[in-house]
């Protein structure tokens, strides 16, 4: 008898509850892969290892088999390490992307004073190629991938045009989900010369993100999705007017209630089917 795999579902994620809550949408997604997992997906997530995330209440430990690769970003190879924690009271990973330089600070985005960190385009870039790169190693093929928020807006991209010749990928469908704006400012102006240094893309791939604000980060994101969740009412309404539905781009408005995500849901299972 042949055996049925399970579809798999993958969470790219700034922001996953417990571990960081930017916005209410952390707990959506905490739900929306537990019940994944709960109705028989195969379910990982994966997001930065912010400083702010602590190690010891929340188990993380390193995956030695997996560490060890570098990450290239503007002309610079950076060490990722990956560190993995059981999401509690559920039988599924969570996988942490680290890098003490990248990532172990007192804030997320910018000083305590709230000036903007300058480097939040290189660490953008090395988070969305450090996901995917992990993914690889994980020879572990998604059947939908669901990115959220402004940290990988890239992804989408990344999987369309750097990644489509990579089996892990080929029969993924992507979800982007926009949120409201938590990156203050833009991302640095030499942002798309580092993208187009960091991996080999054409310039018809980055145009979109131009100078690196929410607003183009999630257009770029939503740009190269097979679906779009918008998930409350405070995300930039010039973003939800300018996401139409067709043939190939489901579009799906959500009010943030953890306890109805029956349609998000549905919109897994034929992306998945």
């Amino acid at each position: 008898m042949a055996v049925i795999q399970k579809k798999k579902i993958l969470f790219i994620s700034h922001e996953f509850s417990p571990y960081n809550e930017e916005t209410d949408f952390a707990k959506v997604l905490n739900a929306l892969a537990v019940k994944s997992n709960e109705t028989g997906y195969e379910v990982r997530v994966i997001m930065p290892r912010f400083g702010t995330i602590n190690e010891r209440r929340h188990r993380l430990h390193e995956v030695v088999r997996l560490s060890g690769i570098n990450i290239n970003v503007d002309k610079q190879d950076y060490p990722l390490v990956i560190k993995v924690a059981s999401l509690p009271n559920a039988r599924l990973q969570v996988y942490f992307m680290d890098n003490e330089d990248m990532y172990k600070r007192k804030h997320n985005f910018h000083e305590e004073d709230g000036t903007v960190f300058d480097d939040n385009a290189v660490r953008s870039i090395f988070f969305c190629k450090g996901a995917l790169e992990t993914v690889k190693k994980f020879g572990w093929p998604p059947d939908v991938i669901h990115v959220h928020g402004w940290m990988s807006a890239l992804i989408p991209m990344y999987i369309k045009a750097y990644y489509k010749k990579e089996p892990v990928f080929a029969n993924s469908k992507i979800v982007y989900s926009p949120t409201k704006s938590v990156m203050p400012g833009k991302l640095s102006e030499t942002f798309m010369q580092q993208l187009l240094i960091s991996t080999p893309l054409k310039d018809k791939d980055v145009e979109i993100y131009n100078q690196g604000s929410n607003f183009d980060m999630f257009m770029g994101g939503a740009k190269h999705a097979d679906a779009v969740i918008f998930p409350d009412t405070e995300v930039d309404k010039k973003v939800i007017d300018s996401v139409k539905p067709s043939r190939s781009k489901k579009v799906l408005k959500f009010e943030t209630e953890i306890d109805d995500i029956t349609n998000i849901m549905e919109l897994y299972n034929n992306l998945a089917s």
